[in-house]
């Protein structure tokens, strides 16, 4: 069950760091898509280059280095992991996070990230048995931390008792039992819509919206790590397509509607969050249309309403709508959970700071048929996503039932 899932796999400074180099390997195998954080000290033990190779990805080792200067490193990778795991986790590397300190790029992800925090404990027995050790993990175990225990053996220092890091097949079979719970969702076929669409009034010139499809491809990245068969139509974006999705690309409204119209009747699920064209140009001229020295007036036409033409024609589907909405947020979703004939509604004040269009948060309400709206404070669009498939689940289990 780590199909597709994103782990952050953490390397600190221990002999058993050795191990780490298997263990992102067997990760690998079961199917996640593994990145690496290194300490300094971890570095002294195995090379950057041997997880690089193993992980087909670049290795975090400096907090200072800032790639892509359009993203801030340590909390990019942060909010791309479903987890992380700390494998050697040392002494040093456990008091850190219980007192909170970020001296290197380890530790800040780790303070940056919401995601679950798994922990493989490497170290003499000695140290492992120290009151301040034993009083750090108790304070990240009461923080909802998970620590898979060191096995008992014979140490590198020459010690034997309790410190050794567990093996990396117990750790992968660990992960695995826990996240092998039966998603719902689980063999489920999820339609997901994202992006613009682009209406063309001659060919140079359109019409269109600033849509980014962040939220429409983090929904189906979540969709797929639980585990459903995901087809993704999605309009002109330049996003990478998320693991073991089918995608679709199109251009305007009317190849979305005939895309989603394909799809439709074998769904289980749609999740609609492009943000398509309401309207286009009555005509598209074939030349490029020249200069006028007054205003230049274009006539326009509806497109056809995709989630409501899906709202009429859905027999067993659970049909999410989402609402972009400037004013009156909680009304205007209202409205299109009745008119449209939907099972439950995302919506978004586009207003608001750090939501809407072209960022990377959210800051969503929640809305089901006949229930009150379920308000969630800014969250990353991946754990949006992840409330909103969480909040679905209900109404999947209700209509197998």
């Amino acid at each position: 069950m780590l199909e597709g899932r994103h782990v952050l796999l953490g390397i600190t400074g221990g002999i058993a760091a050795y191990k780490a180099a298997a263990l992102a390997s067997k990760l690998t195998q079961a199917g996640a898509q593994v990145k690496v954080v290194m300490t300094q000290h971890a570095k002294e033990f195995v090379t950057p280059l041997t997880f690089q190779a193993l992980t087909r990805d670049r290795v975090y080792d400096d907090t200072f280095a800032e790639k892509d200067p359009e993203k801030v490193a340590h909390i990019d990778v942060a909010d791309w992991a479903d987890f992380i795991l700390i494998a050697p986790a040392t002494a040093n590397i456990i008091g850190k996070a219980a007192g909170g300190l970020s001296d290197d790029m380890l530790s800040t992800v780790i303070l940056a990230a919401r995601c679950p925090v798994y922990i493989a404990p490497a170290m003499n027995v000695n140290m492992y048995e120290h009151p301040a050790v034993q009083e750090n993990m108790k304070t990240l175990k009461q923080r909802g931390w998970h620590f898979i225990e060191p096995g008992d053996g014979y140490l590198a220092c020459g010690w034997i008792g309790k410190g050794r890091m567990a093996e990396p097949e117990d750790i992968t079979a660990f992960l695995q039992s826990t996240y092998q719970t039966a998603s719902p969702f689980k063999g489920k076929k999820v339609l997901v819509t994202a992006g613009p669409t682009y209406e063309y009034s001659d060919p140079v010139r359109v019409f269109t919206n600033p849509s980014s499809g962040k939220m429409g491809f983090a929904a189906a990245a979540e969709a797929a790590a639980l585990g459903a068969e995901v087809t993704l139509v999605t309009g002109p974006v330049q996003m990478e397509t998320p693991p073991h999705v089918k995608r679709i690309d199109v251009t305007s409204a009317e190849e979305m509607y005939e895309a989603v119209m394909q799809y439709f009747p074998e769904a289980d699920v749609v999740c609609k969050a492009a943000a398509v064209s309401d309207y286009r140009p009555a005509e598209r001229h074939q030349e490029k249309r020249k200069k006028q020295t007054g205003p230049l007036s274009i006539e326009m036409e509806r497109t056809k309403d995709i989630l409501a033409a899906l709202g009429e024609q859905k027999s067993h589907q659970l049909l999410i709508g989402f609402a972009a909405e400037s004013t009156d947020v909680e009304t205007y979703a209202k409205d299109k959970l009745e008119r449209k004939n939907l099972d439950m509604v995302v919506a978004n004040n586009i207003s608001s700071d750090r939501a809407g269009f072209q960022t990377d948060t959210n800051e969503i309400m929640l809305l089901r048929r006949g229930e009150s709206p379920f308000y969630l404070p800014l969250l990353t669009k991946t754990e949006a996503a992840k409330e909103i498939f969480a909040y679905a689940t209900p109404l999947l289990k209700k209509d197998e039932s």
